[in-house]
């Protein structure tokens, strides 16, 4: 006899319905409690799992005296039915928006202050967005990466601007930007009015250095080993006041300490072989809730940053 399961392809009616008891069961913790819930009695819900478990051929639950638990098959099956009801809500919302002008907020939320560059980009990217559609209320914010990352996953924001090294489950990453980062040092550092051929790999690994305090791809790896990392700074504007105070080095991107550069404030250190890549993203979720507006916000970021 095969061991096949005899639900049918696609799912019919029936099945979802069955499959929908067989959540209640479980998130209420038995037939019993979750007799109110459904409005069914237990022996009409006993009924419908028998029914599942024969159309599914696996034993899903273990009831008895010891109570109601999941097998292993069970807890697989109620993860996969739990991803199917989430899919076919986010369809229901998706077509919910077709052919409808969007309205209600949009949200960016960016992890560093953006230079004079990136800002102009993103004016860019509100113009089109306002063209595009001006009932939209634009929502700009900052915020830390691992905040951003959770409002993504909530649907609390449409798209998230931050270095995409250290990628998490659920969410999509982009790059749209890269630019080179250099390691400098403030005029009151003792570095400061040395040439670079007298700033031996010694002496950098002695003084104070800042690490970024996130996940950098390989490059940025190595040239931070080299450092004697004892201070964290994981914004650009922070990290360069640390700088400034001529007690620390750091790397910087060129485009955040270029007006400090030109009134000798501050100076690179070796930049030919102390650099590495910033490189920063576009995230969003991989299946967000409101899906016209972060493809709105896709197509007018890639068409401004790259």
């Amino acid at each position: 006899m095969s061991n096949t399961s005899i639900i049918p392809k696609p799912i019919a009616e029936y099945d979802l319905r069955l499959l929908r008891i067989f959540v209640s069961v479980v998130e209420h913790g038995g037939f019993a409690a979750a007799e109110v819930a459904l409005g069914i009695t237990r022996s009409t819900i006993s009924v419908h799992m028998s029914n599942l478990e024969a159309r599914m051929k696996l034993k899903l639950c273990l009831r008895g005296r010891g109570g109601f638990s999941l097998t292993e098959e069970g807890q697989e099956v109620y993860r996969a039915v739990i991803s199917l009801f989430d899919s076919l809500n986010d369809f229901s919302l998706y077509v919910g928006t077709l052919g409808k002008e969007l309205s209600g907020e949009i949200v960016i939320l960016c992890a560093d202050q953006l230079d004079t560059k990136r800002q102009q980009k993103l004016a860019q990217v509100i113009r089109q967005i306002h063209d595009n559609a001006p009932n939209l209320h634009i929502v700009l914010d900052g915020d830390s990466i691992s905040n951003i990352e959770k409002s993504l996953l909530k649907d609390k924001a449409h798209i998230g601007l931050f270095p995409g090294y250290q990628q998490i489950e659920g969410l999509n990453y982009t790059p749209i930007y890269s630019e080179p980062i250099y390691l400098c040092c403030g005029k009151e550092h003792p570095f400061f009015n040395k040439v670079d051929n007298k700033i031996s790999d010694s002496d950098l690994a002695e003084v104070a250095a800042i690490h970024p305090g996130i996940d950098i791809d390989d490059s940025g790896r190595k040239q931070l080993q080299k450092l004697n990392l004892n201070a964290k700074a994981y914004q650009f504007d922070t990290r360069k006041a640390m700088i400034l105070s001529g007690h620390y080095i750091g790397f910087m991107s060129q485009s955040y300490i270029q007006e400090e550069l030109n009134q000798g404030q501050i100076r690179l250190i070796q930049p030919s072989t102390r650099t590495y890549q910033f490189k920063l993203s576009m995230v969003h979720k991989k299946v967000p809730r409101e899906v016209n507006k972060v493809n709105l916000l896709k197509q007018a970021l890639l068409k401004s940053f790259t």
